[in-house]
């Protein structure tokens, strides 16, 4: 994908967009893709990167969503289950099957579990990934070999699904682009058009230019997450505030804390959520909290209770005590939880919520990465009633995401890009410099960058390190370390200079502070 010429053609539109989307995350994206699918003349604008937010910032976890069942929110579960089953289907290079032990210490533990997750199995019908079942204490050891032994009476085993959330963004960004979208980066929307009392287009400037662009749109969706009310208010100053923020926090350790192929999960933790502890990428993913906060930066941070709190549990459940100087790298996403009147964040909903405002600008907010597409084509259906589009059924439910091939597993690091490996490989095979790792504690090589830069419109050294790799989660102190080399191959691939290259590097330091937790 080439950004310049993707501003050429926001430059050179000689007539409205059928649909602009504002927010390139999971959510805008899925609404992107479903619009351009259906044949929509559609544009995509992001204040920074695509999935700088929440949607790289999750649990790694495509799933149904087995703690809904206990607030009996069938409903939200089983549009989740079909999801993930959709999602598999179309995008079989970046998810899979992975099991999760839900361990038993106390003697009604597993019957109860066992219970609860037989009923997961069957709302999730001809979509389910297996059955689940009880384990008996050797077995549990068997799928978890590091799981804390005193007192354990067994467990339960179920299966759900696990993906690398800032791929499938990527992915479907190029799927847009696939199907004749315009996606622009670095492009935040800073007013609003109206006419005749209706919002009719947008004013987005390009941050690498400089330059303010006026959009004409017959239809704006409003996909900005946790920053859906303040845009909301360029409409409506009026508007009373939709979303209730919540900060998700987790930390990666090595995986010899928890070297099985299995996740666990505890269903119950002190805050009342669910905790995992997820295999990924050769790390350990543990997490997540909820934390209600009121300040929604671009780059939150983990709070140190948030901290203690995970380091804590997962001292409970796992035989070696991991400590601080453990955490390979910590971060924190915020969740758009809409407003119910609940006191706590863990008690709000997660389904996804459309508005449809009196100008005609259409937010939605709410859902999570499961339900992405679903989310697209409601936020799609209502934006094209209320603009007067010609009305066109989905097609996502079974449109094949880029990538989509044989169902082979490639081995890291070229498992998410699918049919796009064998092109990478020839590219680090024309140049042996590029077939060099970026790191020893990287799984990542040097021709990933080439092919961020080229292919998958990557602009900084951080969203090399941090989304088309997966560097500063997998090990942000390594992450550093290569960060001068990627500037340097970001540099020849831009036409950057060397005080490009400086300031990149020094900006790429102070974010990476931010995912090492203070020593104590």
């Amino acid at each position: 994908m080439d950004r310049d010429a993707m501003l050429r053609r926001v430059a050179d539109a000689g007539r409205p967009w059928d649909v602009v989307v504002i927010g390139g995350g999971a959510t805008g994206l899925g609404a992107a893709v479903d619009a351009a699918a259906r044949g929509y003349d559609t544009l995509l604008v992001e204040q920074s990167d695509f999935a700088k937010g929440t949607s790289s910032r999750s649990t790694k976890l495509v799933h149904g969503g087995v703690r809904y069942l206990k607030s009996g929110d069938v409903g939200l579960v089983l549009e989740a289950l079909r999801e993930r089953g959709t999602l598999m289907r179309n995008a079989p290079h970046l998810v899979r099957n992975l099991s999760f032990v839900v361990p038993a210490y106390v003697w009604w533990e597993g019957p109860f579990y066992g219970a609860g997750l037989k009923l997961y199995d069957l709302l999730a019908g001809e979509m389910g990934l297996g059955p689940s079942r009880r384990l008996d204490i050797e077995a549990t050891l068997r799928a978890i070999p590091t799981l804390e032994r005193e007192g354990l009476r067994g467990g339960v085993v179920y299966q759900d699904g696990q993906f690398d959330d800032a791929r499938l963004a990527t992915t479907l960004l190029l799927t847009f682009a696939d199907l004749g979208g315009c996606a622009l980066n670095y492009m935040p929307v800073e007013g609003l058009v109206r006419a005749g009392g209706r919002v009719s287009g947008v004013v987005a400037r390009d941050l690498e230019s400089g330059r303010a662009h006026t959009i004409a749109a017959r239809a704006v969706i409003n996909a900005t997450g946790v920053y859906c009310d303040a845009l909301r208010r360029l409409d409506d100053p009026a508007a009373p505030p939709v979303v209730a923020p919540s900060q998700g926090t987790h930390i990666v350790l090595d995986r010899a804390f928890q070297p099985g192929d299995s996740a666990i999960m505890v269903p119950h933790t002190d805050d009342g959520r669910v905790l995992f502890a997820v295999p990924w990428h050769g790390r350990v993913v543990v997490g997540t909290t909820d934390t209600p906060v009121t300040d929604t930066p671009l780059e939150p941070r983990p709070l140190d209770e948030e901290i203690d709190f995970l380091l804590e549990h997962a001292a409970r459940y796992l035989t070696r005590d991991p400590q601080r100087a453990d955490i390979l790298s910590c971060f924190a996403g915020l969740r758009p939880l809409v407003r119910s009147g609940a006191a706590a964040t863990a008690a709000l909903s997660r389904d996804h919520t459309v508005f449809v405002a009196p100008s005609g600008l259409v937010t939605i907010t709410g859902g999570k990465w499961t339900t992405y597409r679903s989310m697209g084509e409601d936020a799609v259906d209502r934006a094209a009633a209320a603009a007067g589009l010609a009305q066109r059924r989905s097609r996502t439910r079974t449109l094949p995401l880029h990538g989509h091939g044989p169902a082979v597993r490639r081995p890291e690091p070229w498992d998410v890009y699918g049919t796009d490996a064998s092109a990478l490989r020839r590219l680090a095979r024309e140049e042996p410099a590029l077939a060099l790792p970026l790191h020893p504690r990287l799984p990542y090589l040097a021709a990933q960058v080439v092919w961020a830069a080229r292919r998958e419109m990557a602009r900084t050294i951080e969203d090399v390190l941090a989304r088309r790799t997966r560097a500063l989660l997998l090990d942000a102190r390594a992450s550093l370390e290569a960060a001068p080399r990627v500037a340097d191959i970001m540099a020849r691939e831009l036409g950057r200079d060397a005080a490009w290259s400086d300031r990149q590097v020094a900006a790429y330091a102070a974010l990476v502070e931010g995912y090492l937790p203070p020593s104590r």
